[in-house]
């Protein structure tokens, strides 16, 4: 208290100094006037902008399980442990639908959500910098891995958002606005351009990124970054860094794939991946060459499964795309992203060129399992915890099954993730684990282990029938 008079007094005093400082002579004040006018009606527009976007940026607060950042080489890429994670989120929706990354709220126990005002003006006697906060718990509606966005939800009401709209534009070298928690410091604001659009890091993956140069570091994850206009450009996700920090490579999903994604995690809770039978990839100049194409650019099908849609359709390989349903696809990235947001259910109608000649065809998309990265994303800690044995399991469905090639399992409980630490009971139990029975008693789901765990007292053995890669063994340990 003791320090507030000297400070207010010590900003009075600079201020009433670059006043004076500030002054110029008749002759030099026509331009500088005319810059400072421009100038002017810049801050204020981006000031307007970022003060209106703001009230729709929220902070997340994620308490759960999630894989250890280590950089030692010895740690069990399974294991997991508890976490703590600040990222933040956009309202999208007035009844309190928020759109943020998955990686903020994967393995999550308990989901909070910090909806609060900001200081937006530092003003001699007047700021308030006291903001009261209003604390929501979140519903988890759906994640996508893929994509990394997910959907939650609080109970409320006429919230400010950030719409989700058809059209969609950007770009390159445009301003743009990142708006998120970095470090925890909620409605943080940063400014930059667009440094590329398009940008696909991971070649067999369909995610195109915008790349902007605004500071994104951690914790800005799942914020928005929006245009001079206050429209949505994307979703911040990640960014390039040697130290840890921002060094002005960070990357947006856009705002078409954003809307994409909520919509079918609204309404379902999962996004279904679409296959057509077909393997694509980009045309280079050697393999133009090599083939005698007649254009080095663009998309090829490589393969085409003989009892896909695609093969029904009439698609064969050495096909070169053109177009779909009328969009000119001239990159891999292109076609990728386009499927990957192909309304479910509908034809994709298709000109190739086979030849030298146009083919026009129409393909049936059909949905497809996806490809499990990891077992641990399809955990839910709140139900899949069996403290005992410290592993996370799931029940062994056709999902899973697709997903762990070579299983001759066709029931029983799979472990998906260990917690780091020893548990209470000591059982060598791994990732990828099915377990089948339990002292000779057949198993078919979660339910069941922990009904029968439940029975043993300290001392009793246990003998678990496990088949761990193809192979079926016994893990045995006693109760403690």
């Amino acid at each position: 208290m003791k320090l507030a008079i000297p400070f207010l007094s010590a900003l009075l005093c600079i201020s009433a100094s670059l006043s004076v400082l500030g002054q110029k002579s008749p002759e030099t004040t026509g331009n500088s006037a005319d810059g400072s006018a421009i100038l002017r009606e810049y801050d204020q527009a981006i000031d307007e902008v970022a003060e209106r976007a703001m009230h729709s940026v929220v902070q997340i607060e994620v308490t759960g399980f999630g894989k250890p950042e280590s950089s030692d080489d010895d740690q069990d890429p399974a294991a997991l442990q508890r976490q703590r994670v600040i990222g933040s989120g956009v309202i999208v929706d007035p009844d309190g639908y928020i759109v943020t990354n998955n990686h903020v709220v994967a393995g999550a126990l308990r989901i909070r959500v910090i909806v609060a005002p900001t200081t937006v003006e530092l003003v001699t006697w007047h700021t308030q910098l006291a903001n009261p906060q209003r604390v929501y718990e979140a519903k988890l509606i759906g994640t996508n891995r893929y994509a990394d966005l997910a959907v939650i939800k609080i109970e409320a009401h006429d919230l400010p958002a950030i719409a989700l709209p058809e059209q969609f534009h950007v770009r390159l070298g445009q301003t743009v606005i990142a708006i998120g928690s970095p470090q925890g410091l909620d409605h943080t604001i940063t400014k930059g351009i667009i440094s590329a659009v398009g940008r696909q890091p991971e070649l067999d993956r369909p995610m195109v990124y915008v790349q902007t140069d605004a500071p994104i570091n951690p914790g800005n994850s799942g914020g928005p970054l929006i245009d001079r206009d206050g429209n949505l450009i994307g979703i911040n996700t990640f960014i390039y860094s040697t130290g840890g920090g921002s060094e002005g490579l960070g990357f947006a999903v856009p705002e078409p794939v954003v809307r994409f994604v909520y919509n079918e995690l609204k309404a379902h809770g999962f996004v279904p991946s679409v296959s057509i039978g077909a393997h694509a990839q980009a045309i280079t100049p050697d393999l133009a060459g090599g083939l005698k194409l007649t254009q080095d650019h663009g998309v090829i099908f490589s393969d085409v499964d003989t009892t896909g849609p695609a093969a029904a359709a009439g698609l064969r390989p050495g096909d070169i795309v053109q177009t779909i349903d009328g969009v000119p696809i001239d990159s891999f990235p292109k076609y990728t992203a386009y499927l990957y947001v192909h309304k479910r259910g509908a034809p994709l109608h298709m000109e190739i060129l086979r030849g030298g000649k146009p083919v026009k065809l129409s393909v049936n998309a059909v949905d497809s399992l996806p490809i499990v990265d990891s077992l641990s994303d399809l955990t839910n800690p709140k139900k899949d915890l069996i403290p005992a044995l410290g592993v996370f399991v799931v029940d062994l469905n056709d999902f899973i099954a697709a997903a762990l090639p070579g299983l001759r399992s066709k029931r029983g409980v799979v472990v998906a993730g260990v917690l780091t630490g020893e548990p209470s009971t000591l059982a060598n139990l791994e990732v990828g684990d099915v377990v089948r029975a339990i002292n000779g008693r057949p198993l078919n789901t979660s339910d069941e282990l922990r009904q029968q765990l439940a029975n043993f007292k300290p001392g009793d053995s246990v003998a678990l029938e496990v088949e761990r890669q193809s192979v079926l063994q016994y893990v045995a340990f006693e109760v403690e």
